[in-house]
């Protein structure tokens, strides 16, 4: 997620727990900053659906895309890199007809041509994905969200490589928000419960 900057440093649950700012404004940001965001996240199936996600989310708040999530499941496939590569034309008019998901033709187009993409790479995706993950000593972690940063030189290389590969909606800003969301990077500030736990 990339609104990390736009909430308070901390927020203190009903529970007692002091999380990232961000995840006290809704019951979802909640149960998605305990049990998700920055757990690290392998296996191409599940790396592409937070690819696509992330790529969704663009100009909109994650909170649209959390709410959406088991519809964007159904009517992509379970996020299957081989299933939404086999989409078609009648596919991507059933998909702006669902009120589900996000009605955007760039992104629903994009997101099966970043499936066909994700087939012809070299490597898994997993593997491609992670290799840009710095190490632990590399990654300091924020001491408030002010600190925590939109961009990193890893993110810009996995947006580089990402585009050279035929992807779209892969900028760096996004490819930082992935790599926040799976772990590559563990961006929960210091005071923050989850910042303890591993």
């Amino acid at each position: 997620m990339a609104e990390p900057s736009s909430a308070s440093t901390t927020a203190t649950g009903g529970d007692g727990r002091v999380r990232c700012g961000w995840a006290g404004s809704a019951p979802e940001y909640v149960a998605y900053h305990d049990e998700e965001w920055g757990r690290p996240l392998h296996g191409v199936t599940a790396l592409f659906e937070r690819m696509s996600l992330e790529g969704f989310q663009s100009g909109l708040s994650w909170l649209v895309i959390l709410r959406k999530r088991p519809a964007f499941r159904a009517a992509f496939a379970g996020f299957d890199p081989a299933a939404v590569a086999a989409f078609g034309d009648a596919d991507v008019a059933r998909l702006l007809a669902d009120a589900g998901i996000v009605r955007n033709r760039a992104k629903i187009e994009a997101t099966i041509a970043n499936a066909r993409s994700v087939l012809d790479l070299d490597r898994p995706l997993d593997e491609l994905l992670w290799s840009f993950a710095p190490g632990p000593a590399a990654h300091r972690r924020p001491a408030t969200l002010a600190d925590v940063p939109a961009t990193s030189p890893e993110s810009v290389a996995m947006a580089r490589t990402l585009k050279r590969a035929g992807m779209r909606f892969v900028g760096p800003t996004t490819c930082y928000a992935l790599m926040q969301a799976t772990g590559m990077v563990d961006d929960h500030i210091a005071e923050c419960w989850r910042a303890a736990t591993p």
